[in-house]
């Protein structure tokens, strides 16, 4: 079935959000207002206040529409791996290679957390958990094999550990194209850091 073409408001929505989106990425959410983004998108303040009610409404729908880890999980949903051991590893490194890629996506996270204290983070949940959680349905018997935690917990751990990786590898050393190793870190979120005790 074919998709209708996007109608001109529709169209008009779309160029406001990409406008907001890399102003809010470039500057802030803060430093941006509302003249700048009809500015960039080339559309009149009252054209934006036909479709959103403030800077705020705006900022929370770039949240949520564009949010990196939506990126995130269409590459996990195409990452290879029939076992959990073989699927992490693999699915460890798309995400990194991505945020390699497009860096940009964490300004966006980072100004939801500082900017807003994390007020669009129950709503980026609402739509990313469920779709982070069909990811688990393509490995029969998944759950026979995980600690009985909630699975936000674990996908929390698996992102996090990614987060961090990458941004202490950034300071570390600025720039730079490579990879981090991230055996150590995968080893350590599939078996913890404790020695198994000896029969």
């Amino acid at each position: 079935m074919m998709r209708k073409p996007p109608t001109k408001s529709e169209r008009t929505r779309q160029v406001i959000l990409d406008a907001a989106y890399h102003l809010f990425i470039e500057q802030g959410y803060r430093a941006t207002s509302m003249r700048q983004i009809a500015g960039r998108a080339n559309v009149s303040l009252s054209g934006i206040y036909n479709h959103f009610e403030s800077k705020e409404q705006i900022f929370n729908t770039v949240a949520v529409e564009r949010h990196p880890f939506l990126r995130m999980l269409e590459l996990l949903r195409n990452t290879p791996g029939d076992t959990l051991e073989t699927y992490i590893p693999n699915a460890a490194r798309a995400i990194m290679s991505e945020l390699r890629a497009h860096p940009e996506g964490l300004n966006l996270v980072l100004i939801g957390a500082i900017e807003f204290q994390g007020r669009p983070a129950p709503e980026v949940a609402r739509v990313l958990l469920p779709q982070a959680s069909a990811l688990f349905e393509r490995f029969e018997g998944a759950r026979g094999q995980l600690r009985d935690l909630p699975l936000q917990s674990i996908l929390l751990s698996f992102f996090g550990m990614m987060l961090a990786s990458y941004v202490s590898t950034n300071l570390i050393n600025p720039g730079s194209s490579d990879l981090p190793e991230l055996e150590p870190q995968l080893d350590i979120l599939l078996n913890g850091i404790m020695k198994p005790e000896q029969p």
